[in-house]
């Protein structure tokens, strides 16, 4: 009696080395107090020394915040990359990687307009009927900066900031671009699916790494 096989039965026992394309890392920063509205009051009224718990005064700092991104990115002559909807952020990384000379430093900032997380001022009324100002929780479009980067080192990689509170930096090492020593000479795109890959020291190289 012949027993039917899978493809996974047939393969197990003579797999010696499986990789399943991991081309890149996150590392997700979170400010514990800007997670949820009590903590968000706490810093509106402790840290900036205002009585009332609104999000209004916040948008000062988006402002300044984004200038000073703006104003970093032209004092060091830094490329600017305005995302549009649908525009694949590596291709893009791809594109000013392969001209980028340096060891290692900024290769363009990013901005993105993009859904997320984020607190608004609701106005609210007591049993007396007086209007009062409360934080809630919220989703909303705002602009996402992307930084990327090269490190002699680590390699490429990006830090995504976000532009509104509770801000939710990303710092991502993007395996797929990785190139093959300090120099990078001989960096070749590889595609996500990982059918190109290379590395230095292969893709074991890698796994081990990891």
């Amino acid at each position: 009696m012949t027993v039917a096989r899978n493809v996974s039965d047939v393969l197990d026992g003579h797999v010696r080395f499986e990789v399943e394309c991991i081309d890149r890392m996150y590392l997700n920063v979170y400010v514990s107090q800007l997670q949820y509205a009590a903590g968000l009051v706490g810093y509106v009224q402790r840290q900036l020394g205002l009585p009332i718990a609104s999000t209004a005064p916040l948008a000062k700092i988006t402002d300044r915040f984004s200038r000073e991104v703006h104003r970093s990115a032209s004092a060091h002559a830094i490329p600017w990359v305005d995302f549009v909807k649908g525009q694949r952020k590596d291709d893009v990384m791809h594109e000013h990687l392969a001209g980028f000379t340096a060891q290692e430093g900024v290769v363009f900032i990013g901005r993105a307009q993009e859904k997320t997380p984020l607190f608004r001022t609701e106005k609210r009324r007591n049993a007396e009927g007086r209007a009062y100002p409360w934080i809630v929780k919220s989703t909303g479009v705002v602009n996402q900066f992307y930084f990327y980067c090269v490190d002699a080192e680590f390699g490429p990689f990006f830090i995504k900031f976000c532009s509104y509170i509770p801000y939710q930096p990303e710092v991502v090492h993007q395996w797929q671009l990785l190139g093959p020593a300090p120099g990078r000479q001989g960096r070749a795109r590889v595609h996500p699916d990982g059918q190109r890959l290379r590395r230095r020291r292969g893709s074991r190289g890698v796994a081990t790494d990891l």
